[in-house]
This record gives structure tokens, C-alpha cells and sequence, in this order.
């Protein structure tokens, strides 16, 4: 059997315990709602996830219903409305989840590369009008960009800090038309000729390339950022402390050792953004991303017009303090 057709069949299979959404919300029911952003269509996010839900099901003795969403924004208002009970979700998702809706982190996953972390990155074609990173900077106003949503740490966030705020270029209104979607989107809108940037990272474009190779190969890399700290995973702090403990026993023995069991594991792990297991995380986990963050919100504000210096230094101090009760939340 091919390697893809393995794969198939590891993804297809072993989906026992796996309740429709519209299922679980059934009065006494004890499912366990695991919410899953887009990786590239909502299908293909929910069918990878299928077969690592149904083992943990198994494990922890609880059906689990997969909420599939479409945008970050869908999950965040999910989160805060109580219809999600567990999920995998970046740093900046995972932080406002942790320290606004009381969910804790249970684990962190790493990839096969060993790295902490993963990096931001712009995108063009390869025979593109883009020059050089040089002229994005210079003339910004020439470009169509295609960028991830707000929440989006290597979609958003990160080269808004790292690569243009620095520079005096806003983001959000600096370029001649933008693009706003999965990381996915952003690569074949630059790929198809629909816009000439993209904002990118690392690991999600090593899926893309196998995905759509053709497309791929259309583009380069401009720009690389610092390391951003890999996604985790989070439950409903509510839970008690032994249905925690299965979960993160589950979680961390995943994938792990030898054996006919362990190897299908691994498939279904390689599927999940080239996963190679998970790490043992709390909340604690998410401080880089809180500095982050903070690091954000001041160098917008600074670079701000305001009405008055008192408005912007009564901006600056609220920033400080959101930043001071984040840390404690993590805590």
C-alpha cells in the first residue's frame, strides 16, 4: 500500500466515539466539545482530527463532538458562549481562552523538526512584480497583500510587530487591496495571481507544499521571523482534576513508543500540521505570548494619533495593566 493510500485509511478509520456537533448538545449529555480552527477547509480539519478524538473517547470513557469552524473569530465567539469544551488553538487564541473564558492548558505539541516554535513569513511568486523585500517596505501601496486574521499570530500579529509597525506601515491599511483568510488562502491567493504578498509561517507552508506542490513551487520567501511559540492544547478549567489527568495522559503518551498501535498514532499525528507528539504545558506556557502581545498593543499605541499625549499615556497604562493581570491569570 502507498504511503498516501496509509494515510487515507488511517484517517478514515477508527472514528468510534465521534459524535456529530448537532448530536452533543443534548440535555445530560457528557460529551466532550473539541473545537478545530481551519487548517486548510473545515472538512479536511475536522476529518484529520477524527482519529485521535476517537482513541481519546476510548481513553477517557466520553463520546466527543467535533466543532468545526470556519475563522478565528467563529471559534473565539464559540469559546465565549460555553460551546467548546477542549481545542487546539495558537498562542494569542489560547491566551485570550485561558485568561478571559477560564480554560487551562494541558499540553503543548512540538513537531518533528524538535523546534520550540515555528516562524512567520511573506510570501511572493517567483515571477511575481515583487522585487525585493526592499521595495514592499519602500512602496507599500503597490502591493495587494494577503494576510490572516487579527488573532492570527504568523498570519497578523507577528509581522505587523516584527516586520512593518517598525517601519511605519500599518498592516491593515498601507497596501492596494488585502486578502483576509487561512494560511492556506493567503498562499494560493499569491500563488493564482489574486494578490501579491502573503503572510505565511513556516510549518503551515511545509503542508501546503504537499498539499498543492505545483502552487508551491510558485513561491519564495521574503521575510522570516523570530521563533513563535507552537499552539497547545486547552480544556474547560472547570473540569475535574481526574477527567484533566486522563486527557493529559492520553495526550503525552500519544504517538510515543513501539509498536503496531504507536506507528498508526504517528500517522495520524504527522497529518496534524506535521505533529510529533505533545509536551507537558499549564498556563504558564503562554507568557511569551502574553509579552507578546503587550509588546503589540504598546508599540500601536505609541505610534497612534491620539487627541492628546494624556490620552495616549492613559492608553499606555491601561496596556501595562491588561499585561500585569494576564501574568497573573497564567499563574
Amino acid at each position: 500500500m502507498s504511503a498516501r493510500a496509509t494515510r487515507r485509511a488511517v484517517l478514515a478509520g477508527a472514528l468510534g466515539g465521534l459524535l456529530p456537533w448537532a448530536a452533543r448538545a443534548q440535555p445530560g449529555g457528557a460529551a466532550i466539545r473539541f473545537g478545530i480552527l481551519p487548517i486548510g477547509g473545515t472538512k479536511d480539519s475536522s476529518d484529520v482530527w477524527g482519529p485521535m478524538l476517537a482513541e481519546l473517547s476510548r481513553a477517557v470513557g466520553r463520546p466527543i463532538g467535533k466543532m468545526s469552524v470556519t475563522s478565528y473569530d467563529s471559534m473565539e465567539q464559540a469559546i465565549a458562549r460555553d460551546e467548546v469544551d477542549m481545542a487546539f488553538l495558537p498562542g494569542r487564541m489560547a491566551l485570550d481562552a485561558v485568561t478571559r473564558h477560564g480554560m487551562r492548558v494541558v499540553a503543548q505539541v512540538v513537531r518533528h523538526d524538535g523546534l520550540p516554535g515555528y516562524r512567520a513569513t511573506l510570501l511572493a511568486r517567483r515571477d511575481g512584480p515583487v522585487p525585493d523585500l526592499a521595495a514592499v517596505l519602500a512602496e507599500p501601496g503597490r502591493w495587494r497583500l494577503a494576510r490572516g486574521e487579527k488573532r492570527s499570530l504568523s498570519g497578523f500579529i507577528v509581522p505587523k510587530l516584527e516586520l512593518f509597525l517598525p517601519r511605519g506601515i500599518d498592516i491593515e491599511t498601507a497596501f492596494r487591496g488585502e486578502i483576509v483568510g487561512t494560511h492556506q488562502r493567503t498562499a494560493l491567493a499569491v500563488a493564482n495571481n489574486e494578490a501579491d504578498l502573503a503572510t505565511n509561517n513556516t510549518a503551515d507552508f511545509e503542508r501546503f507544499a504537499l498539499q498543492f506542490p505545483d502552487e508551491a513551487a510558485r513561491l519564495r520567501e521574503l521575510w522570516q521571523s523570530e521563533l513563535v511559540p507552537h499552539g497547545v492544547i486547552v480544556v474547560r478549567g472547570s473540569y475535574d482534576a481526574a477527567l484533566r489527568r486522563a486527557i493529559e495522559e492520553f495526550l503525552l503518551s500519544y504517538g510515543r513508543g513501539q509498536g503496531r498501535q504507536a506507528d498508526r498514532q504517528r500517522v495520524v499525528l504527522k497529518a496534524l500540521h506535521d505533529f510529533a507528539g505533545f509536551l507537558p504545558a499549564d498556563n504558564r506556557s503562554l507568557a511569551a505570548t502574553a509579552e507578546l502581545t503587550r509588546k503589540l498593543d504598546l508599540e500601536s499605541a505609541r505610534s497612534a494619533e491620539w487627541i492628546s499625549e494624556a490620552a495616549r499615556q492613559a492608553r499606555l497604562r491601561r496596556i501595562e495593566a491588561e499585561y500585569a493581570e494576564r501574568m497573573r491569570a497564567l499563574k
